[in-house]
């Protein structure tokens, strides 16, 4: 009974020989259940670890909506960068134009205003000069500084102070405004077509005016100077204003209308000083025609006069004669005088070297009457019973004026008696009409 296990085995069946710790060992490990899994779900086994998975982020794709907002705080954001920039420029900028308008006030106080107009006669140094005005004596003045005197010569429109008559400041612009008036900026609608007649009045302007402006080479072989300009003469109504304008309209060049009595002013030396600035203004836009009408208002005979206006008339034909002859080569500006009073004329404003053709409109003769005639009714609804040739026939003196106040004043009747043609005796009655006021002058019963 004392005896062990036979063959040497002990209680579980090992050998005897075996290690006793490994039997300790064994005594004390228990079962333990597995760990439950960490995730749910397929395995990612591309999953980065440390710090690259912390600095990654995921991919995030913005909706529509989104990118509309972005779009429109970028542009806010323009704009806001936009105004700032504005408004670093404006506190730049501004001190600068403090001091501009501060400078500017002093000038102007030391201008005054308003200002006085005048002439500068004489340049005495760079700072002193002798100006005078239209209404006053000369005075010696001083020039500010500010002043270009680059520019100051003799004769030139200046501004003075109001109280010291000191230069103040230079006119630019000194064209008189009756000048700029006088130009002619839209051509006539009178052609030569227009002019009944007087071919040898067309033919003769057009060699002394139109020809040397456009063909001046032709004198220059032939070896003479053409003329600088031409008289107009002959009864009221012949058509010389009508072919003034019928050049004005064929040509290319600046046409300058003026009348007689606009070249009468008011004051001691303005009528002169007109004269002047219409040449050098003709001058300055050549080649140009200038057509002066009813030069008797300023180019009468000479004469003792006794008042001061008479004698004003007179210097301002004197400055017009100095202007047709003058010193300086006027090829570029033809002058046209018309008038109907060529006897009352000076001589001095007639003789050749300043005046070199003279060309006479007669009243106009059967031929010329048929084709006025012609022109006028050219428009005009005529019945069947219209006989012009009784007209152009007549006795009468009829100047172009009068055939055209006939046809007009034929046309009026017509109209009064809600006709769409005019009659024979409409004419008849217009001639009547036209020659009872050319003869008599104020019919009967017109104030009554």
């Amino acid at each position: 009974m004392g005896q062990g296990t036979p063959g040497g085995l002990n209680k579980h069946g090992h050998s005897g020989d075996r290690n006793p710790n490994n039997d300790n060992n064994k005594k004390e490990k228990k079962f333990e259940p597995a760990a439950p899994p960490s995730r749910v779900g397929r395995k990612n086994r591309n999953k980065q670890k440390g710090s690259e998975a912390a600095a990654r982020l995921p991919a995030v794709t913005p909706l529509t909506k989104c990118k509309l907002r972005l779009l429109k705080l970028e542009r806010i954001k323009d704009y806001l960068l936009m105004e700032e920039e504005f408004v670093a420029n404006q506190e730049r900028l501004r001190p600068q134009e403090d001091k501009n308008e501060e400078d500017r006030s002093k000038v102007d106080d030391l201008r005054g205003s308003p200002m006085s107009v005048g002439n500068l006669e004489e340049l005495i140094d760079e700072s002193h000069a002798i100006v005078s005005s239209s209404v006053g004596p000369e005075y010696y003045v001083g020039i500010l500084s500010f002043v270009d005197k680059d520019q100051l010569e003799p004769g030139c429109a200046i501004l003075m102070h109001n109280k010291v008559l000191s230069v103040v400041g230079l006119l630019q612009d000194e064209v008189d405004p009756m000048v700029s008036v006088m130009k002619v900026e839209k051509a006539p609608l009178e052609s030569y077509a227009d002019i009944g007649g007087l071919d040898a009045q067309i033919q003769e302007i057009k060699e002394a005016v139109e020809l040397p402006l456009t063909h001046p080479e032709l004198y220059e072989d032939i070896g003479i100077k053409p003329p600088k300009g031409v008289i107009l003469y002959g009864e009221p109504g012949t058509g010389k204003t009508l072919l003034a304008k019928a050049v004005a309209n064929s040509t290319s060049a600046t046409f300058l209308r003026v009348v007689g009595s606009e070249l009468i002013q008011k004051y001691l030396g303005d009528g002169p000083k007109l004269v002047r600035e219409l040449f050098r203004v003709a001058d300055d836009l050549s080649p140009s025609i200038v057509f002066i009408d009813e030069i008797d208002a300023v180019g009468t005979k000479r004469y003792d006069a006794h008042s001061g206006g008479e004698r004003e008339i007179q210097r301002t034909m004197l400055e017009l004669l100095n202007q047709l002859d003058g010193f300086d080569s006027r090829g570029d500006v033809k002058v046209i005088l018309a008038t109907n009073r060529i006897e009352s004329l000076d001589p001095a404003l007639l003789r050749p070297g300043r005046i070199d053709r003279k060309i006479e409109f007669p009243l106009p003769d059967i031929k010329t009457r048929r084709r006025i005639f012609q022109i006028h009714t050219s428009r005009m609804t005529l019945a069947d019973d219209v006989n012009l040739e009784e007209f152009v026939m007549t006795k009468d003196e009829f100047s172009g004026a009068d055939i055209k106040a006939i046809c007009t004043e034929a046309g009026l009747l017509a109209l009064r008696e809600r006709r769409m043609k005019v009659t024979h005796a409409d004419f008849k009655k217009a001639k009547e009409k036209v020659m009872f006021k050319k003869k008599e002058g104020v019919p009967e019963g017109l104030y009554m």
